[in-house]
């Protein structure tokens, strides 16, 4: 494995000029990382569709929400403790191959529909503006948005709380406005993340990868979500 992805801590005291190539470096390789890790996620995708894993997670929701809690929560934790080193990078692939996995329930109901496909690449299309509107954003934004992202934390934690009701409850208005609710939750954090990014404030591309990639993912998700709820035909 090259330098490229050799994450190595910031050498502040070369100066600005340092600082500035350096913060570049960051972001460049995030965003590299970033677009490396969406080839695990397809072929998890296709791997849990092709397994069955999308009907076994719909017969057993219970079961479902643990493996994907402990799962996502465990080699997120693996992840930042091994940030520093190139297993860092593997961890991170076999993450986003576990959450194409997780997927695939979502893509099998999507794909049950006549206009499957093309909601599909609605969603992609979607995630992407939001994603280049963001980091645009980004760059121009100049107060320090540290006091939102604990708000948007909180948003988060309840988001975890009415998911897991809803596997009971099965309340279509509720899905619906927990969808809108974590695409604006989560495009907003993706505003952050790419923020903290150029202003130096994360100096590990690993790290900065993993929180971008799950903006990203949360968003399309429940985009699909609400594409498939008001856009799907059968």
């Amino acid at each position: 494995m090259n330098d490229r992805f050799n994450p190595q801590p910031s050498l502040y005291a070369q100066g600005a000029g340092g600082y500035a190539v350096d913060r570049n470096r960051v972001l460049r390789n995030t965003y590299t990382l970033l677009a490396i890790s969406l080839i695990p996620t397809v072929f998890g995708a296709w791997a849990g569709l092709k397994l069955g894993l999308a009907t076994w997670m719909v017969t057993n929701p219970g079961m479902g929400m643990l493996l994907f809690l402990g799962g996502a929560f465990g080699l997120m934790f693996a992840i930042e403790r091994n940030k520093n080193s190139h297993l860092g990078v593997g961890l991170l692939l076999g993450f986003t191959f576990f959450m194409g996995l997780m997927l695939s329930q979502m893509l099998s109901f999507i794909l049950g529909m006549s206009n499957g496909v093309q909601l599909i690449g609605m969603a992609f299309g979607g995630t992407a503006i939001i994603f280049a509107v963001m980091a645009s954003l980004a760059t121009v934004v100049k107060r320090d948005l540290s006091g939102l992202s604990k708000f948007l934390f909180v948003g988060v934690i309840m988001l975890i709380i009415a998911g897991i009701a809803n596997i009971w409850l099965q309340m279509p208005a509720l899905m619906i406005m927990f969808s809108v609710a974590a695409i604006g939750i989560f495009s907003a954090f993706m505003l952050i993340d790419v923020k903290r990014v150029l202003d130096g404030g994360e100096t590990n591309y690993i790290s900065a990868t993993l929180a971008i990639y799950l903006d990203l993912y949360n968003v399309f998700a429940n985009l699909l979500a609400l594409l498939g709820i008001f856009g799907g035909r059968r």
